[in-house]
């Protein structure tokens, strides 16, 4: 007997899955039977090799290039996504970008940019993912945060705001959402095992990986694939009772005092 998989016959569409988590979100929900919209903004290549690994699964791949904080190229974005797959039933807010400088040294550029891709997306991209889940009676809308959104980290202070933001909009939208069956949630993942880590530690010589590893009681970095199931899970029935809440993937790095 064939078990249907959770995401048969469902769209997702996964915000700057070329690569890293957004790579690993759009191929785990695909795994599950997803159709799923691959976004990229700059980076063509390797988003092609997401939507190929997609495609290899059975499934189906749309690739649009758009970049998110540019409110025509969002509108696009879902208008490609309707013109496709005729609705959704998953968004993905994981694409984001910011300038990493102090407070004191930060100008008005870095924060339009910052805020538009990272926070202001999230909203105008609710706004027109709403009828399309209603095309499917309902949906889930999961936003990739950061532990910096309530934390001071070093040079974060705009890209942390942005996610506060993001957090804080998760759950306006979560209540004003839910009579619609729309469920919206936030994942923030810890120190992530991604390529761009690996390259910045080699690069510096910091020793950065090493010194995380030590500081996590899992004993070890999150993966991108960790992530990717903890979003996935949201998106499934069982987690229909949470909603507005900020899930922490850590590794239970952000728990101790010290």
């Amino acid at each position: 007997m064939t078990v249907a998989l959770p995401f048969t016959g469902k769209t997702a569409l996964v915000t700057g899955s070329g690569r890293g988590i957004g790579r690993a979100i759009a191929l785990h929900l695909a795994s599950n039977g997803a159709d799923v919209v691959v976004n990229f903004f700059r980076n063509r290549a390797p988003a092609e090799v997401t939507a190929a690994g997609i495609e290899k699964m059975g499934r189906r791949a749309l690739l649009v290039k758009a970049d998110v904080g540019d409110l025509d190229d969002l509108r696009r974005l879902f208008d490609e996504t309707a013109q496709a797959f005729g609705g959704l039933d998953m968004y993905v807010h994981n694409a984001a970008s910011g300038y990493n400088r102090p407070a004191l040294e930060q100008k008005p550029k870095g924060w339009e940019w910052t805020m538009n891709i990272n926070a202001r997306s999230l909203l105008f991209a609710a706004q027109l993912a709403v009828p399309l889940m209603e095309k499917r009676s309902g949906g889930s809308i999961v936003s990739l945060s950061s532990p910096g959104s309530g934390r001071v980290l070093p040079d974060y202070v705009v890209v942390g705001a942005s996610k506060a933001a993001l957090e804080s909009l998760t759950r306006y939208l979560a209540v004003e959402l839910s009579s619609k069956n729309i469920i919206v949630n936030a994942v923030a993942p810890g120190i992530v095992e991604t390529d761009a880590l690996k390259h910045f530690d080699s690069l510096r010589d910091t020793g950065l990986i090493q010194k995380a590893i030590a500081a996590i009681p899992a004993g070890r970095l999150v993966t991108p694939e960790d992530v990717a199931q903890v979003v996935g899970f949201l998106c499934t029935p069982a987690a229909s009772m949470i909603r507005g809440q900020v899930i922490v993937v850590d590794g239970g790095y952000t728990l101790p005092a010290n």
